[in-house]
């Protein structure tokens, strides 16, 4: 499979010779307003009513999709850049593919449903998700040149290190038709989508960030996680940066999961009741 750019914005080539094309991010930036729900897949989601909030838009990514099919609600976005993931459960990707109205992709994951499910990719509006810094047909820096050149950029926050290497891997893009950073967890490019298309609060479902609870689709222990490796070096520090750096009066975040990882100094937490007078307050 290929990726070819033209005149007439990118194509995917497929290995049976057809071809798909791939929507852009830069005509959605700023197009939606008010609140949005980002639905993960830790099991707090599973409390979640989801049919009560269905007038709100919602990002679905990765197995929460399945989530969406119990309460046949449809999602606003579909997320998915876990080759893994892609690979065992090309169903489901394939289902956020069909229910979402718009879907994004990495290339490895886009590369996996052309040989599960190649139709698919011709169903709906499908975007490429690309990371900052590994996009195609652009040079790839250094991960500390493209911070440098980038920290003044206001469209991405950055860390800059000169010491520190993986520092410079920690980012947020308010733009992703320039790319995202991925934080080693697919909520974090939630995030940066939210922001994208213009939301100005994001109530976050799901994002539990303990592994050994595992997902709501799946036993405890069962699907191996890297959470636990990744949360010092990239989690821990992508969400330090979004609560030291990127959250304002504009851009809020608020967590839904009680007992979410992620501390609340950076993330406030909400009770249900919380949420229902934010959002009746804001009707």
């Amino acid at each position: 499979m290929q990726l070819k750019v033209g005149a007439s914005g990118q194509r995917l080539q497929l290995a049976n010779g057809a071809s798909v094309a791939l929507g852009d991010f830069s005509p959605l930036r700023g197009k939606f307003s008010g609140s949005v729900f980002l639905v993960a897949s830790g099991p707090s989601v599973a409390q979640f009513q989801m049919s009560r909030y269905r007038d709100w838009p919602m990002l679905a990514m990765n197995g929460s999709i399945q989530r969406f099919l119990q309460e046949e609600v449809s999602p606003l976005f579909y997320l998915c850049d876990d080759k893994g993931f892609a690979q065992a459960k090309a169903g489901a990707v394939a289902d956020g593919i069909r229910h979402a109205r718009y879907a994004a992709l990495g290339f490895s994951c886009l590369e996996q449903m052309a040989r599960h499910s190649p139709d698919v990719l011709g169903e709906g509006e499908l975007m490429l998700l690309e990371r900052a810094n590994r996009m195609h047909g652009q040079v790839e820096l250094s991960d500390r040149m493209f911070a440098w050149r980038n920290r003044h950029n206001p469209d991405m926050v950055v860390h800059w290190s000169l010491l520190h290497q993986k520092r410079n891997r920690i980012g947020f893009s308010r733009d992703l038709s320039q790319g995202y950073f991925n934080g080693r967890t697919i909520p974090y490019a939630a995030l940066q989508l939210a922001c994208h298309l213009g939301f100005s609060r994001v109530f976050m479902v799901g994002v539990d960030m303990n592994p050994a609870q595992g997902r709501f689709y799946e036993p405890k222990g069962v699907v191996p996680s890297r959470l636990d490796d990744d949360w010092d070096d990239y989690i821990l520090p992508s969400f330090e940066l979004l609560g030291g750096k990127v959250l304002g009066p504009h851009f809020q975040v608020f967590n839904l999961s009680k007992q979410s990882r992620i501390p609340e100094r950076l993330v406030p937490k909400l009770d249900w009741i919380q949420l229902d007078a934010s959002l009746q307050a804001s009707s």
